[in-house]
């Protein structure tokens, strides 16, 4: 089993744990009084209490899209990422980038979405509608 490990840091854990745990669904791990891990879809996201990752002032254009750097995120069954995306949206969670599919009909078609964490964290979200294509060229 290959999992991804990301650690970050954010504000605080009562915040880290509303977002992450209520408001994603993501499965709370082990945690002292100064991190916590979640299972961020199926990858191990250490969240520790810190001095917060500033975004640079440089974007990325992505078919004309400007996204935020540095980000994380993970990519989601098709399905999934549209229920999130209603959930955010009910939620009134704040976008970077608003829900949203791109190369359409293109090789690598996918859904994303960019919104920030309680920290400040940039997360991206995506969906391919093949998920065949993530690696393609």
């Amino acid at each position: 089993m290959n999992v991804f490990h990301l650690a970050y840091t954010v504000g605080d854990l009562d915040s880290a744990r509303r977002f992450y745990g209520e408001l994603l669904g993501c499965q709370e791990g082990r945690s002292t009084d100064t991190w916590v891990d979640f299972n961020f879809f199926g990858n191990q996201l250490s969240l520790h209490v810190g001095e917060l990752v500033k975004r640079s002032k440089t974007t990325s254009k992505v078919e004309n899209i400007s996204v935020p750097i540095p980000h994380f995120g993970c990519v989601l069954d098709w399905n999934s990422f549209h229920d999130l995306a209603d959930k955010l949206q009910s939620a009134d969670i704040k976008f970077i980038v608003e829900p949203s599919v791109r190369f359409q009909d293109l090789l690598g078609e996918q859904a994303t979405m960019f919104f920030e964490d309680y920290s400040g964290n940039a997360i991206e979200l995506k969906a391919y509608r093949n998920p065949s294509e993530v690696f393609s060229k």
